[in-house]
C-alpha cells in the first residue's frame, strides 16, 4: 500500500489544490492521499473560512482519500512547527511519500536550503541578526543569502518557506518529497481568476456582494455551493475577536501575560500588546501597532488565538517533544478505510472518530490535570469555539457532537 501525504488548509479548497491533486494521481495512481489539515483555526493565526468538516468533505470530493486534523498545537505555529507537527503526524499513517508544492521547481536547491539552515555558520549568523534587532524570517534570509545559498527574495516566498521547512522535517526519515510546483497567481495576489490564491478568495468574501461568478472561476463547483450556502452568515467576520482581545490584554496583569506562549521574557513586546489593544479600532489597527521589525505581522496575529486561548507554555513544549497524540479523523473515502484499518492494527496512535469517549467537556474544567493527549485534543475543541465566536450567526460548537463523514464508493 502506498500512501502520499499532504499537509493543507484547504482555506478554501480551490482549483490550486485540485491541480495538485491530479498531479499526483498522475504521477503515483495506485497511492493513498492522506492529509494532515489546519482545524477551526488556520496557522495564519485566523478562523478557517469554513469549518474543518467542511473543508475536510471538499478535500475527499476532491480527490483525497483521508483527511485527519493537525492537533491547534501545530497548526496555528510557525513554519517550521506546523511542517514538523504535519509530518510527524502524517509519518503516524504510514506516508511513502510527501507531496506539496512551491514556488520553485528546483528540489535540489530547496534540499540545499534545509541542510544550509541547520549549519553552525548559519545559525551564528541568524543568532547575530536577531540581536540587533531583525526578526527570525529576514535574519535566517540574510544569513543564507550572505553565505551564498538563498538567491534573491526566494525565502520571502511563502510555499518555498514550507517546502523547505518539509525538507528540514522529511531529514533522516524515507519519505520521498515530492515537489509540485506552483501553479497561477501568488501566494499574495488579490485577482481573482482560474488558478487564483486562497488569500485572493478570502479577500472577496469579505465584501458584501461577492463576485460570484468570478469566485465561480477559481474552485470546484463544490466549494462554491458550500461558500453560497454559507455567505454570511457563517463566515467568520474580521474583527468579530477584536473586543475580547482588548479586554483580556488590558486587564490581565504583566506575570500573567507573561506566562502565555509566544511570549519571550526581556523583549518588552507586553507592553506593546496593552497598549495597541488600548488604541485599536480594529484588528488592523492592533497588529499595526504591535508589529516591529523583530515582530513580523505575521508572528504577532498567530499570537492573537493563543493568547485568547491562554495556551500555556509549557503545554506547547510538551507537545513540541511527543509530537501529535492522536489521530483524529474529519473525512474518509472508501479507499481512505483501506488505510485506516492498517492504521488502526499498527499506529501507535489512538484513531479518534468521536471525541465524546476521548475527552468530555467538562474534563477541560481541569485541564492540568488530563494527560498530554487530551490537553492537546481540549485546545482542537476550544478552537473550534473560538471560531463560533467569530461568526454572524452563531452556532453550538460541533466538536463534541460530530463525527467524520465516511463517503461511499
Amino acid at each position: 500500500m502506498h500512501v502520499t501525504g499532504i499537509i493543507a488548509e484547504y482555506n478554501p479548497f480551490h482549483n490550486g489544490h485540485a491541480y495538485q491533486l491530479r498531479r499526483i494521481r498522475e504521477e503515483r495512481p495506485d497511492t493513498i492521499i492522506a492529509v494532515a489539515m489546519s482545524g477551526s483555526i488556520v496557522q495564519r493565526g485566523t478562523p478557517a473560512v469554513l469549518d474543518k468538516w467542511q473543508r475536510a468533505e471538499l478535500a475527499i470530493a476532491g480527490g483525497c482519500d483521508l483527511v485527519c486534523e493537525l492537533p491547534f498545537l501545530f497548526a496555528c505555529r510557525s513554519a517550521q512547527d506546523f511542517a514538523r507537527g504535519g509530518v510527524r503526524l502524517l509519518m503516524s499513517l504510514g506516508i511513502d511519500a510527501l507531496a506539496f508544492g512551491a514556488e520553485s521547481d528546483d528540489l535540489g536547491h530547496l534540499r540545499a536550503l534545509a541542510a544550509a539552515i541547520d549549519a553552525p555558520e548559519t545559525q551564528e549568523r541568524t543568532g547575530r541578526l536577531i540581536r540587533e534587532g531583525k526578526s527570525y524570517a529576514q535574519a535566517l534570509t540574510a544569513a543564507l543569502q550572505g553565505l551564498g545559498f538563498a538567491r534573491g527574495a526566494e525565502l520571502h516566498e511563502a510555499n518555498n518557506i514550507l517546502a523547505v521547512e518539509y525538507l528540514r522535517a522529511l531529514r533522516g526519515t524515507a519519505v520521498t518529497p515530492f515537489l509540485i510546483q506552483r501553479r497561477g497567481a501568488g501566494y499574495h495576489e488579490a485577482d481573482l481568476q482560474e488558478l487564483a490564491s486562497a488569500t485572493a478568495i478570502r479577500q472577496a468574501l469579505r465584501t458584501k456582494t461577492p463576485d460570484w461568478t468570478a469566485l465561480a472561476a477559481a474552485m470546484p463547483p463544490g466549494t462554491l455551493r458550500v461558500l453560497q450556502e454559507a455567505f454570511p452568515g457563517a463566515i467568520p467576520e474580521p474583527d468579530a475577536l477584536l473586543r475580547a482581545l482588548k479586554l483580556w490584554l488590558l486587564t490581565l496583569s504583566r506575570d500573567d501575560l507573561m506566562a502565555q506562549y509566544g511570549l519571550p521574557a526581556g523583549e518588552g513586546i507586553e507592553n506593546r500588546l496593552q497598549e495597541a489593544a488600548g488604541r485599536a479600532k480594529s484588528t488592523g489597527d492592533f497588529l499595526q501597532g504591535v508589529v516591529t521589525s523583530r515582530y513580523a505581522k505575521s508572528r504577532v496575529q498567530r499570537l492573537i488565538p493563543h493568547l485568547l486561548l491562554q495556551t500555556p507554555r509549557a503545554l506547547v513544549a510538551a507537545a513540541d517533544e511527543k509530537g501529535p497524540r492522536y489521530l483524529r479523523v474529519l473525512a474518509c473515502s472508501a479507499r481512505g478505510r483501506l488505510l485506516l484499518r492498517r492504521v488502526k492494527c499498527e499506529s501507535p496512535l489512538p484513531l479518534i472518530t468521536k471525541v465524546g469517549p476521548f475527552l468530555h467537556s467538562r474534563d477541560r474544567l481541569r485541564l492540568p490535570e488530563l494527560p498530554l493527549e487530551r490537553q492537546m485534543l481540549a485546545f482542537d475543541t476550544f478552537a473550534t469555539e473560538l471560531r463560533t465566536l467569530t461568526l454572524p450567526e452563531l452556532s453550538a460548537p460541533d466538536d463534541f457532537t460530530r463525527s467524520p463523514r465516511f463517503f461511499k464508493p
